[in-house]
């Protein structure tokens, strides 16, 4: 933690802690409880889907119980805070709306945008707080020009992916207490604290879907999305149905209901035409991205192009690019090879070593190969 620290009577600085009941945030709280802090517990009520509320991954009885009880071992205040309609119309709405307009979102990223570091956050100023802590795996540098945004000590936690909506204003109000620590040590200091949830499993992504996948979820909430429409090579030959634009992504090779010589993936979406346009892996590669809603973490717009380290999916590598800035909020990505599964509502988030610059949401990307063009000429042809 890097904020705070040279406040000599920490008892004077309250932190407000978004507790999930997982270990994460749990060990957040005690953290900072044992660093003397005026710590605050406060846990928002998501959506569930009717009927299905048993199967949430976050917020459910036993989650909001365990919270309860790591407060109550702490001894600080809870608060629970109900956030179903607004998380319903920004979240769960924009993630339906992204899948039907053939774009394959990351609610995470929007999740942490709108509820966790504006809805939150405003409530936890509200209690007239100095800070709000989460339990992510990034880390806060305070330099002389700013506050920098760090990839997590754990490279296989590191959530700074989804992070990089923050702001400079919002940096200097956020703490990220476990961010120098590995999954391990949290564990054990989750035990150390005695804290009920030292062995609770990960939280997981996409908590509204519960127990299902994607489809099963869009299958029920907006079935009005998915048509069925052909399935066209690059070069221009249908070779099966798909059963709607939405339950595929880029990228994609299992699940496509084809057979072929060689291993096909999905390489585009003619939305136009309702068609899935598949090739080889070397045809999957794009060799550039157009990326819109670019945040700056710094706060200033780079004015000459640069080189950077770019991730295209919150799991996958970082591909060396050169990153040019463009007009109303937008960049363009050139990569030095192609890479696979550039998905347009994914983010392209620029890192200089272990420094999150920024980033913002796919757009488009340009395959390696120009063989989509006799494919969208093919799907033209299409009755």
């Amino acid at each position: 933690m890097t904020n705070p620290g040279g406040n000599p009577d920490r008892s004077q600085t309250r932190v407000v802690v978004a507790m999930s009941g997982g270990v994460d945030s749990s060990v957040a709280a005690a953290l900072l409880v044992e660093q003397g802090y005026d710590v605050i517990g406060m846990m928002l009520r998501l959506w569930s889907e009717p009927g299905r509320e048993s199967f949430n991954r976050c917020c459910t009885p036993d989650q909001m119980a365990d919270a309860r009880r790591v407060a109550e071992h702490l001894g600080i205040p809870f608060y629970a805070i109900d956030v179903k309609d607004y998380f319903r119309k920004t979240i769960v709405q924009f993630f339906i709306d992204e899948y039907a307009a053939g774009r394959t979102p990351n609610p995470c990223i929007e999740c942490n945008r709108r509820i966790r570091f504006e809805f939150l956050l405003d409530h936890a100023m509200a209690l007239e707080a100095d800070y709000l802590a989460t339990g992510h795996y990034a880390r806060i540098k305070q330099s002389e020009t700013g506050f920098e945004l760090l990839q997590g000590l754990d490279a296989h936690k590191d959530q700074s992916y989804v992070l990089h909506i923050l702001n400079q204003p919002t940096l200097s109000q956020v703490l990220f207490p476990v961010g120098a620590y590995t999954k391990q040590e949290v564990r054990a200091l989750a035990a150390r604290f005695g804290l009920v949830s030292a062995q609770t499993g990960d939280s997981q992504d996409l908590c509204f879907l519960g127990q299902d996948d994607y489809q099963a979820f869009l299958e029920r909430n907006a079935p009005e999305i998915g048509r069925i429409g052909p399935i066209i090579t690059t070069h221009g030959e249908q070779i099966g149905l798909h059963r709607g634009l939405p339950f595929y992504t880029i990228g994609q090779r299992k699940g496509l209901g084809v057979s072929a010589a060689t291993p096909l993936f999905v390489v585009a979406k003619d939305m136009a035409r309702n068609a899935l346009i598949v090739g080889t892996r070397e045809e999957s590669g794009s060799l550039s991205l157009h990326a819109e809603r670019v945040n700056w973490i710094s706060g200033s717009v780079p004015t000459q192009p640069f080189r950077a380290q770019v991730k295209v999916r919150y799991k996958s590598i970082a591909h060396p690019a050169t990153v040019t800035t463009q007009a109303n909020d937008s960049a363009f990505v050139q990569f030095d090879d192609p890479v696979t599964g550039i998905a347009p509502g994914q983010g392209a988030v620029f890192y200089d070593g272990n420094r999150c610059l920024g980033g913002g949401l796919i757009a488009s990307g340009k395959m390696a190969s120009s063989d989509l063009a006799a494919a969208a000429t093919q799907v033209s042809r299409q009755p």
